[in-house]
């Protein structure tokens, strides 16, 4: 018998005898008359069981949660509750079955205030609750639509391997170890990246997989052990082309899952200017408050913790947070200053200006010409207040843009429901490792230098830039790619700027350099983090929210207890022993 869901009824199905499943949302004795609140996947419907109804005692043993089957006919509500999509019908029971019991819920399925830590432990109840649920509803429909999208233009689904090789040159591998070969491991795939190079080499041109990824890496709000990413790659394209296909896919998924219309082309910006006006690669564009470069205009100056700036050769800038002087007490201030030093800021230097004069802060130190400087270059109005950074350039644009966001949403200057997109082009090709004193890949090895910097990867590391680019929304980074190098002595010259011996090129990767001898395509492609998106459009800012069962910020599964000691026989039987 085909099972149909509550929501699929209404007033046209009025005096219908229907069967439906599902569990007891609410049950309420009112006098006689029980009324049970009918939860199923789809939705809420009313039930009503009268006195006279010969299944009403077997009703009366229902509870919260307990698994029905029902038979009835579909009334006119009274009453009608326009909350829900079957407000305006109830079912008027003649046989009711209770297909399982249940235990009261450890939380209660209808609020949202259980601890974290509760839902997660318990998250099979947690999947009963309609924001979980919804959520996972708008993940299939992304996934659904991308699929299709992609389909039609003329891309291949190709799945590739979970167990691959080690190849240690970005984020730690999740290891597994090999039974039958004693000793070797495989590593669980922190993208598909050399596969889906490999299938551009072997032909097949356009591919696209939903694909299961794994970093063991420190996690945060919008980062979990294991991620889903919408990834694909092309064969003869440049930027422009991987760009405009993921632009009319991003266009696609927001019109179908939730009826945005995005205008396209979404703006470009090369990631230095990027860094200067936002403090980020990924900077949200909902609200103004640009960082300022303020450094010419305090080239003598006698407040000493700008002319030592000046002295190093540093940078000085600002943000402009106009009209809300009277917001930021010295208290707040403090609490900011404090904000600041979490990125390296040593202060917050401030000023006010209210009353047509500047008060508070570091005013007392600056001159007469200082002062209208600021005035006339920043467009200064009464109530407007000034926070500055003077340090090392990236201390300066890091500790500034973490403050713009910030304060945009302590003052709620974000707009609720609005999607600012961007892309940011043109990234270094290298980044500075402390940890490791030398350059490492900005992205990854395989991102090809743009083409007037080929000289600069083993010459001028630092100036090096590459055909990198990162689809942005709402601050959150939700794709990136970049055209791959194709030639083989361009990607020898990168793997030698990254300091990699030829004993550790064939060892990593001897069997992706072993291919570029065949014939290499110029290729290139992108990967949709699943869960960001998903997160975006359900409006929500914990990733948890949108997978299944995720783990919690220790890499850890309070449902399950995973990670877990395994027994002793297994380890034995992969010689492998536990060092404490």
């Amino acid at each position: 018998m085909k099972k149909c869901n509550n929501t699929d009824f209404n007033i046209s199905n009025v005096n219908e005898n229907v069967t439906l499943y599902g569990w007891a949302s609410k049950v309420r004795n009112l006098g006689g008359i029980i009324f049970i609140d009918l939860r199923d996947r789809s939705g809420i419907i009313q039930l009503t069981i009268n006195p006279n109804s010969s299944c009403y005692n077997e009703a009366e043993k229902i509870k919260s949660e307990y698994v029905l089957k029902v038979t009835g006919k579909i009334k006119e509500r009274t009453s009608k509750n326009k909350n829900i999509k079957t407000g305006d019908i109830e079912v008027i029971v003649d046989s009711i079955e209770i297909l399982n019991e249940a235990e009261t819920p450890v939380f209660e399925l209808d609020k949202d205030d259980a601890l974290e830590d509760t839902r997660l432990k318990y998250r099979y109840l947690d999947l009963r609750r309609e924001s979980i649920k919804n959520n996972l509803l708008t993940r299939h429909n992304i996934t659904m639509v991308a699929r299709n999208f992609l389909s039609d233009n003329g891309f291949i689904e190709v799945e590739t391997p979970i167990l691959s090789k080690s190849t240690p040159e970005g984020a730690r591998d999740y290891l597994v170890p090999s039974r039958v070969n004693k000793g070797s491991f495989y590593a669980l795939p922190q993208s598909p990246q050399i596969y889906k190079q490999l299938l551009m080499i072997g032909g097949i041109e356009k591919y696209f997989q939903i694909a299961k990824c794994f970093r063991d890496e420190d996690l945060r709000k919008d980062r979990q052990p294991e991620f889903t990413q919408i990834d694909m790659e092309m064969s003869f394209v440049n930027e422009e082309d991987v760009m405009d296909l993921t632009e009319r896919l991003f266009q696609k998924i927001f019109k179908e899952v939730k009826g945005i219309d995005i205008k396209l082309p979404i703006l470009r910006m090369p990631y230095d200017e990027a860094i200067n006006k936002y403090g980020s690669d990924k900077p949200d564009l909902r609200f103004g408050m640009e960082i300022i470069d303020v450094h010419d205009l305090f080239v003598i100056t006698d407040f000493k913790v700008f002319s030592d700036t000046l002295k190093n050769n540093d940078d000085i800038s600002c943000i402009k947070v106009d009209g809300k002087s009277k917001y930021f007490s010295r208290k707040k201030i403090d609490e900011l200053t404090e904000f600041v030093k979490e990125f390296g800021a040593k202060g917050l230097p401030y000023v006010k200006y209210e009353n047509n004069e500047f008060v508070g802060g570091i005013s007392k130190f600056l001159s007469e010409d200082e002062k209208r400087y600021l005035i006339e270059d920043l467009n200064i109005k009464n109530d407007d207040i000034l926070f500055f950074a003077s340090d090392k350039k990236d201390i300066v644009k890091t500790s500034l843009g973490a403050l713009r966001c910030k304060l945009a949403k302590e003052l709620d200057l974000i707009k609720k429901g609005e999607y600012k997109f961007l892309w940011v082009t043109d990234f270094p090709s290298f980044e500075w490792s402390n940890e490791e004193n030398r350059f490492v890949a900005c992205h990854h090895p395989f991102t090809a230098p743009k083409d007037d910097d080929i000289d600069k990867l083993l010459t001028d590391k630092a100036n090096c830039y590459s055909k990198a680019y990162d689809i942005v929304c709402n601050g959150y980074e939700v794709g990136g790619g970049s055209i791959r190098i194709h030639k083989k002595d361009i990607q020898q010259k990168m793997f030698e700027a990254l300091e990699l011996t030829k004993e550790d090129i064939e060892e990593k990767f001897g069997f992706f350099v072993n291919a570029f001898k065949y014939g290499t395509p110029p290729h290139g492609g992108l990967a949709i983090g699943l869960e960001r998106l998903t997160m975006l459009l359900c409006e929500t800012d914990n990733i948890k929210d949108v997978i299944a069962f995720p783990k919690t910020s220790s890499a850890s599964c309070l449902m399950s207890e995973a990670p877990n000691i395994v027994d002793k026989g297994q380890l034995e039987e992969l010689k492998i022993s536990i060092i404490k």
